[in-house]
């Protein structure tokens, strides 16, 4: 198995428009080979920021990178340059293979 992460930092008083952007996203997941299961995650909030984490999990690394070079993974991602007002910064991607799961 394999989880893809990305951490957003958001401005304070964009969180709700993050959400909405998630909320009303066709990322068409559940139509691409190897994908399991979508969660997106609040953190804490800091004076500058308030964290988010999307989470995706894959049956494998190939399954994930094989959606990242796919025309549904350009679809639910067009516009993002759009939305630059609600991040602060670029998001942070972070890739695991699961070695144990109980």
């Amino acid at each position: 198995m394999y989880i893809a992460m990305n951490r957003f930092r958001i401005v304070p008083g964009q969180e709700k428009a993050f959400e909405q952007v998630w909320e009303e996203r066709d990322s068409q997941l559940t139509e691409v080979p190897g994908f399991m299961a979508f969660h997106l995650l609040k953190g804490p909030k800091a004076d500058d920021h308030t964290l988010y984490s999307s989470h995706t999990m894959w049956t494998n690394e190939d399954a994930f990178e094989a959606w990242t070079r796919s025309e549904a993974f350009r679809q639910a991602h067009q516009g993002a340059g759009d939305r630059k007002h609600i991040y602060k910064g670029h998001p942070v991607f972070e890739g695991f293979e699961v070695v144990q799961q109980i």
